[in-house]
């Protein structure tokens, strides 16, 4: 009986370039399961699946437990990743490479698995997901002119800008679509230099980015600045990049970002100051919807009655 594949990652820069790395390292047949950034428990929509061999990427573990814990009944699945994960099942179908730390992400991993076979790929992940140093001082070992550097830079964040959204219809790109766009490419570099869907990107972004640029902090201390955005796509669209610019732009200082899902809720991203990455995973899981890492977490749907306790735990967290 033939072993069914199935390839699940995030729709962001770092789950594309992650599962790149490893199918240019082992090319395979896969069923693709993948969203929307903030479409974190995408092991939902497999867990059904029986006698598979399951590659899960840039998910929080976590998040994912209750239909993690199902299909390892039956499934082997290797599993790399950066977020919380708590506690790791104890099944010997499981392979993890699970990494917390807050100067690394799932690419930089697989890139640690693969020897740094591909690691162009891992340069302009880190930077999509806003480890600048991280990213730089993965590009020194490939000697590459400081031109080369900063196309990576660009390719990892429109890549990253592209999967934020409300859903898959709120984007640029199809996640599933920009994953195969990059496919045939081992160089980003020629994939940066031949890509036409890039110009794409590039417009949308610079289009969404001077509307959250026109926007004022809501409240200010020392400590952090909290923004918020109408319910538009544009705002979801762009949340992620604006919150990451806004934190070099004063890397002292805590950052969140609130976007209007429209429904009487809000999606939160939250920014730990650049200076000491800790904080915004344990801030994002006291509220129901809230995941991601130390560095950068978010809530996807932040009640608006729960927006002011929000509010004091965001400036509590973040004051020395």
């Amino acid at each position: 009986m033939t072993t069914a594949y199935y390839d699940i990652f995030n729709g962001d820069a770092d789950g594309i370039c992650a599962l790149h790395q490893l199918r240019l390292a082992e090319p395979r047949e896969a069923t693709l399961v993948t969203g929307v950034k903030r479409d974190i428990r995408l092991l939902d929509q497999v867990a059904s699946v029986r006698g598979a061999e399951l590659t899960v990427l840039d998910i929080s573990l976590d998040s994912n437990r209750t239909a993690l814990l199902q299909l390892l009944e039956s499934c082997r699945v290797f599993y790399v990743d950066h977020h919380y994960a708590g506690a790791l099942p104890p099944s010997p179908n499981l392979i993890a490479h699970l990494d917390p730390s807050p100067e690394i992400c799932t690419s930089l991993i697989v890139d640690g698995l693969l020897a740094g076979r591909f690691r162009a790929w891992a340069v302009a992940a880190a930077f999509g997901d806003n480890l600048h140093d991280s990213a730089r001082k993965a590009a020194a070992i490939l000697h590459l002119a400081e031109a080369q550097v900063e196309r990576l830079r660009e390719l990892g964040e429109l890549m990253n800008y592209n999967g934020y959204g409300q859903q898959v219809a709120d984007l640029h790109v199809p996640p599933q679509m920009l994953y195969a766009a990059v496919e045939p490419y081992v160089d980003p570099l020629v994939f940066c230099a031949e890509a036409e869907l890039l110009g794409l990107l590039r417009q949308g972004f610079a289009d969404d980015l001077r509307r959250a640029n026109a926007v004022t902090a809501l409240r200010e201390t020392a400590h952090g600045r909290i923004f918020a955005f109408p319910a538009e796509k544009w705002a979801s669209r762009v949340a992620g990049v604006f919150s990451n610019e806004k934190a070099r732009e004063k890397p002292d200082m805590a950052h969140s970002l609130l976007v209007d899902n429209g429904d009487g809720t809000f999606m939160a991203s939250v920014r730990a100051p650049l200076a000491r990455r800790a904080g915004a995973d344990s801030l994002c899981r006291a509220f129901a919807t809230g995941g991601g890492r130390a560095a950068a977490a978010g809530i996807n749907a932040l009640p608006a009655g729960q927006v002011e306790d929000f509010f004091q735990k965001f400036f509590e967290v973040f004051s020395p």
